[in-house]
């Protein structure tokens, strides 16, 4: 929808959306005329929530383009991932609370297991524990380069946010990490000026990682990916006029949502009972709810099927508590696909319910890639998921007279 003629029509109101956004939930069948993950999966709650719900597929860039999470997060957000362009850094140093400055520069980093040759044998050092990932990030934090400053945060596993502050920082770096075991980790290299000065810095950064790291038979070396810096995008309060709140995990996701002004609920613990208590708890503070599931999404990138299928059939168990708080409006989708077989995120279009008393229901008794394509929302932007959902919420005037 053109955002002059939403302003114009958004309105306040009393009812409650709630966001359900299964990371890679599209998938693919295993063999010609099969089922997808989502499809093998014992559903009966989506599926009853499907009947009476229009249904859908969204593609969150363009037809063809794979996505990552940042950009199709933002476009179910309802923000232009193309206008609002936000690298994977500057979301992952939001996600553990890092005091971002406008001219700090920030990426993913990865702990990686590289051979003696030099090249990768393991991306992500066998997603070492938590406990092992922080004692080497104080290692990190004694590397010193003259004329900047580093920080490195914890996230999860082997990731962590990795932030080079000083004077005249160029943002347009090539990462170091080439995403495929059996490279070479890359030198960082500028596209302009600016840009090659500083990573003459990340680079002097890297080698002595490399030496700090390198009696380790396993995470001996590090990656980096997704430099970027702040960007300044609208609020959901002032884009929406909605008081929103996400409950996510993972810090990229808590990221995302803390740039578009979202409170950051407090999660007690690890699992998708966690989320659901702090929805409970917190139901009554809030016109707009997203909560993350990142464990379809992992399932996929490990090519783990029948792992995803267990996935998605943990959240379907959770429906009933959250149509039990009685929501005005529930969208269920993804931010892309991450088909098993593929081992990756993919292109294709993801499957999406949208719920409401004021919605036309299709009557479709299931909730899956086939099922959605024959819904009434048709293939739709995802992007245009939020204002169909302020429509049945109640939060859209009528225009003209």
């Amino acid at each position: 929808m053109n955002d002059e003629l939403l302003q114009k029509l958004i309105q306040a109101g009393n009812s409650k959306i709630v966001m359900i956004i299964m990371d890679g939930l599209g998938g693919l069948a295993r063999e010609v005329g099969g089922k997808t993950e989502l499809e093998s999966a014992h559903r009966p709650n989506l599926n009853k929530l499907a009947q009476d719900s229009a249904l859908g597929l969204t593609i969150p860039i363009e037809p063809g383009v794979t996505t990552g999470s940042g950009p199709g997060h933002l476009a179910f957000f309802g923000y232009d991932p193309l206008e609002y362009e936000i690298g994977r850094g500057a979301l992952e140093a939001l996600g553990v609370d890092f005091d971002l400055h406008p001219d700090d520069i920030a990426a993913r980093g990865n702990f990686c297991t590289i051979g003696t040759g030099g090249n990768l044998i393991d991306r992500r050092a066998g997603r070492l524990p938590n406990e092992e990932s922080i004692g080497l990030i104080e290692q990190l934090r004694t590397i010193k380069v003259d004329g900047v400053e580093f920080f490195i945060e914890p996230i999860k596993e082997h990731r962590f946010a990795y932030v080079i502050r000083g004077l005249n920082l160029g943002a347009a770096l090539e990462d170091s990490d080439p995403l495929i075991n059996g490279a070479a980790p890359l030198a960082v290299q500028g596209r302009d000026d600016r840009s090659n000065l500083t990573a003459e810095k990340i680079n002097l950064f890297i080698m002595q990682a490399k030496e700090k790291l390198s009696k380790r038979s396993s995470a001996n070396m590090i990656l980096l990916r997704g430099f970027a810096k702040l960007p300044t995008l609208p609020s959901y309060r002032q884009r929406f006029k909605l008081k929103a709140a996400a409950i996510a995990i993972n810090g990229m996701y808590k990221g995302v949502s803390r740039l578009l002004g979202m409170d950051i609920l407090e999660v007690p613990g690890q699992l998708l009972a966690d989320q659901f208590e702090v929805l409970e708890k917190n139901w009554e503070n809030y016109d707009f709810f997203y909560l993350h599931f990142k464990r379809s999404d992992t399932c996929g990138e490990n090519g783990d099927f029948e792992g995803k299928v267990a996935a998605i059939e943990e959240m379907d168990s959770f429906i009933p508590r959250l149509m039990a708080l009685n929501p005005d409006v529930v969208i269920v989708g993804g931010d892309h696909s991450t088909p098993a077989i593929l081992k990756s995120h993919s292109w294709h279009p993801v499957p999406l319910l949208l719920y409401s008393e004021r919605v036309r229901s299709d009557n479709i008794k299931e909730f899956g890639e086939r099922a959605c394509s024959q819904g009434s929302l048709g293939l739709l932007k995802a992007t245009e998921v939020m204002p169909l959902a302020l429509a049945n919420a109640g939060r859209l005037a009528k225009y003209g007279a």
